[in-house]
């Protein structure tokens, strides 16, 4: 299977915005409870990219199938070196190694930028994500019990981090 990992574009934002609404409406990665419309999508990701942060996209068959971002992980100055990343992607094309393309990018772009740690926030029924972190060096570093509410039942959010 030929990926193609690059650059965020506008017209990219519909793509993303499925599959961001797609994870809010049925899966804890998100926590939000209320489905984005095109325009906060559209700035949430334009806000990552004026900060000079990246939004790169995984693209098959012209069709984008995935998308990453980092953006700071608190806004204080001492946390500048500190960065939180996501990696979503189409549910039919899960498994199929775009995450770790997508990832892999991030970690190298992250570098480039003299970061220091990227950090990663994972709800805690999803084993999948944490094993896959971990294969890329990310260590659990702490786990917040019942910080999240959704789908009737509380949920632990599990920080993972790795210092790049």
């Amino acid at each position: 299977m030929k990926v193609n990992i690059r650059s965020y574009k506008t017209e990219d934002t519909q793509a993303i915005l499925d599959i961001i609404n797609h994870s809010i409406l049925h899966s804890t990665a998100l926590y939000d409870y209320t489905v984005r419309s095109y325009e906060q999508q559209k700035s949430i990701l334009e806000e990552k990219i004026n900060k000079k942060f990246p939004v790169i996209i995984a693209e098959f068959k012209g069709e984008v199938v995935g998308f990453g971002m980092y953006s700071e992980f608190r806004f204080r100055e001492a946390y500048q070196f500190t960065v939180e990343h996501s990696v979503y992607l189409d549910e039919k094309f899960q498994g199929k190694g775009i995450g770790k393309l997508l990832l892999a990018r991030l970690i190298e772009l992250a570098k480039k930028q003299k970061l220091h740690t990227m950090i990663g926030v994972i709800d805690s029924e999803n084993q999948d994500s944490i094993e896959f972190h971990e294969k890329f060096g990310f260590k659990t570093v702490g786990i917040i019990k019942e910080s999240g509410y959704k789908f009737d039942r509380w949920l632990n959010s599990v920080f993972v981090q790795l210092i790049l």
